[in-house]
């Protein structure tokens, strides 16, 4: 832990964090990817449900009620998330001890590269795109911004949910 002290907000949120009554939801690495390719994919469809509401010509309003009730879903899969991870990216980093942090800096580069990677697709999309048609598409911009956002602030989240280990096992199963 860091010399600065902890608020009673910092130990609410590290005693939440670290409740392991939703362990059985993310106790296997298979879990733990089941659970971010969801997340992955709600957002997706989120995202998109969210797209077709606000791009629609009629506006019609099943979209957005549907985003809305797939919201539930979604933030249960981040509050496991969370929990797999035991708060890595949502405590502050006085409430974090060294190996936390060193595994935090661990996770925001990977996200930062998988970012760069993603960026650049979009932007070699969109120039393809542009090219095949003869021009800029512009209807596609808006969207694929809006895509690469939600996906710049969800990837530490989802790289910390991959990267998250099996925790060791109990000290009275070792001796028995």
């Amino acid at each position: 832990m860091t010399t600065t002290r902890m608020t009673r907000y910092d130990r609410a949120m590290v005693r939440l964090l670290n409740d392991r009554r939703s362990k059985p939801m993310y106790a296997t690495a298979a879990r733990r990817r089941l659970v971010v390719a969801l997340h992955a994919v709600l957002t997706v469809v989120i995202g998109s449900l969210l797209a077709l509401f606000t791009l629609a010509g009629a506006r019609p309003l099943w979209p957005a009620v549907l985003a809305f009730v797939l919201l539930l879903p979604w933030t249960v899969a981040t509050g496991v998330i969370n929990g797999a991870t035991r708060g890595l990216l949502e405590l502050r980093a006085r409430a974090l001890d060294e190996r936390q942090l060193t595994e935090r800096s661990r996770v925001l580069a990977v996200a930062h590269r998988a970012m760069t990677v993603l960026l650049a697709a979009a932007v070699a999309g969109l120039l393809i795109a542009g090219a095949a048609g003869g021009g800029t598409p512009e209807t596609a911009v808006v969207p694929v911004l809006a895509a690469v956002l939600v996906a710049h602030w969800l990837m530490p989240l989802w790289v910390a949910g991959l990267r998250a280990q099996d925790e060791p096992a109990d000290d009275e199963a070792i001796g028995a």
